[in-house]
């Protein structure tokens, strides 16, 4: 009986990204105003309907409206009549420079209403506040996660308040307190969402430097903003500190489940428990999976998608070197979670050298497999199928024969690759529906994506749309595009789980020994004896290895 190996079809290429450290197009948003919107990633202060990157927004249909866009040092806007809608219609608008620099250096173009390139020059303009502007939210996330690709988050930061303190001469002894204020007020709150939406990001020094330096100034230019200042740098602190403690829970786990796979090798029969005698209910297990999918998911900052794309530059390049661009690996530690739970379920079937044990852990993990699905967990429901796909357990003939497959087959359907997991891809679509109905704190508000999926499709989405197009320019076409995806996780991670913690089983899945591949592998061999040649003289090696190893 063969089956479809859906660890080796789709998470090969995931981990092959990561380990080369991570080296179609729609229409963009209809952005059709200059005004601020409800946020695209970026929260809100006030509860607001939350619209889609690519919902309509209200556009006033007069040809004579004009695009507002951030003024020059004067502090005066730009402005420029806004072309008639046909369909082709590109609209070139240029942000007012500092001193003598090139006008073409600060270009933002917008076809139909949307802004599809511009300048870095004229973007970093787009996204500094006045005391009349703010910029339209929508904007300022899709620049503040895919500017990376351009510059470094502090040097956009540097960048920012110097064009701030420019612009609203800030050094001067003379200031009118109302635009002060006003000013003082917009930028403080373009630093909340910063630190709210992107608080990895001050995990660099001279990203908190700089907020410092701005934050000091204004307080003591306008005393009023100090107490938001204050509560801005406070709810950083409070984020990074949970991070922090995050990151040291991981190495804590993972430093007990070195110890207990050295114990086990040490005294072989002291492993003599299973998830069975731990969890003997699947829909509890499924609900403590979803307990760890959703602190793993929760834990990872939208800008670590963006970051996975920048490749280290070889010391002859004439690129810049990006290796301090890292500051975290959440991305990375999920996406080894799934492997782990892949080998546990494949570890736990086959340490069994009875064929009953081992058929009744498989039609066991189909049912907390089952379970997932319905609660919207498609990490761990493919991680499981994954385990179970794996050749050590798909060669166990003789154990699958006892197995009821009716359940098994209608998941694998579920879970199908073919056509780019065509089946999978509409049953997502149809619990991000339910969420989208569901009251707070109830379960249906789960949406746990199949996690390597949505990095390929991130990968590819940044490998298919160019960054510059042929003059030079940003495309935001493709800034538009991976906010939208990073928009739905999001909207994903940002959910309390409902279900009680089960501390042993919590731990179990967390700690309990996994099996290499190799010994996988013999431990198979051992209970179904090898039937091909090329099975024979696998079992023959790892005998001979084993026996090495034991010297």
């Amino acid at each position: 009986m063969e089956r479809k190996s859906v660890h080796s079809k789709a998470t090969a290429k995931v981990h092959e990204l990561y380990v080369a450290v991570f080296g179609h197009s729609k229409s963009p948003f209809k952005r059709k105003s200059q005004r601020s919107l409800p946020h695209l990633g970026i929260r809100q202060p006030v509860t607001k309907s939350r619209p889609s990157i690519f919902g309509t927004i209200a556009h006033d249909d007069n040809d004579n409206d004009i695009t507002q866009i951030p003024g020059s040092s004067n502090g005066l806007s730009a402005t420029l009549p806004r072309t008639s809608k046909s369909r082709d219609s590109r609209t070139t608008v240029t942000v007012k420079p500092f001193g003598d620099r090139d006008l073409t250096r600060a270009a933002l173009v917008y076809e139909d209403g949307n802004l599809v390139s511009g300048s870095l020059e004229a973007c970093v303009q787009n996204m500094v506040p006045t005391a009349e502007y703010y910029p339209d939210r929508t904007f300022l996330f899709a620049f503040l996660l895919s500017s990376r690709l351009y510059m470094k988050p502090h040097q956009l930061l540097h960048d920012l308040c110097q064009t701030c303190v420019r612009q609203q001469r800030l050094n001067s002894s003379h200031l009118d307190r109302s635009t002060l204020i006003k000013f003082g007020t917009n930028f403080m709150q373009l630093l909340s969402e910063w630190a709210e939406t992107f608080p990895y990001d001050f995990k660099d020094e001279r990203m908190m430097k700089h907020l410092r330096e701005i934050t000091q100034k204004l307080s003591t230019l306008e005393p009023t903003l100090k107490k938001t200042a204050g509560q801005i740098i406070q709810g950083l602190m409070r984020k990074l500190a949970t991070l922090e403690k995050y990151e040291d829970v991981l190495v804590r786990v993972n430093m007990a489940a070195s110890e207990r796979m050295h114990a086990l090798r040490a005294n072989p029969a002291s492993f003599q428990v299973n998830i069975m005698d731990i969890c003997p209910e699947p829909h509890v297990l499924a609900q403590q999976l979803t307990h760890i999918e959703l602190e793993r998911l929760t834990n990872i900052g939208p800008e670590e998608f963006v970051q996975s794309f920048i490749k280290e530059q070889t010391s002859d390049s004439k690129n810049q070197k990006f290796h301090d661009f890292k500051k975290t690996r959440n991305l990375e530690a999920y996406v080894e979670w799934f492997n782990r739970l892949s080998y546990l379920v494949a570890t736990e079937v086959c340490m069994h050298i009875k064929k009953k044990h081992r058929a009744k852990l498989i039609e066991y993990f189909i049912d907390v497999a089952r379970e997932c699905f319905n609660v919207g967990n498609f990490n761990s429901l493919m991680a499981i199928m994954s385990g179970l796909n794996m050749c050590p357990v798909g060669r166990l003939k003789k154990t699958w024969g006892k197995v009821n497959m009716d359940k098994f087959e209608i998941l694998e359907h579920q879970m199908d690759p073919t056509s780019n997991f065509n089946t999978y891809r509409q049953s997502l679509k149809a619990a991000m529906q339910r969420a989208l109905t569901a009251q707070e704190g109830a379960c249906d508000k789960i949406v746990i994506p199949f996690f390597s999926l949505l990095i390929k499709d991130l990968y590819f989405l940044n490998e298919g749309c160019a960054n510059k197009s042929a003059n030079g320019h940003i495309n935001f076409q493709k800034f538009w595009q991976l906010a939208k995806q990073v928009t739905d996780f999001l909207t994903w991670k940002n959910v309390d789980c409902p279900y009680p913690r089960e501390r042993q089983t919590l731990n179990y899945l967390l700690t309990a020994p996994v099996f290499s591949e190799n010994s996988l592998h013999l431990a198979s061999f051992e209970s179904e004896n090898p039937e091909s040649d090329m099975e024979r003289i696998r079992y023959k090696s790892l005998k001979l290895q084993c026996e090495e190893v034991n010297k």
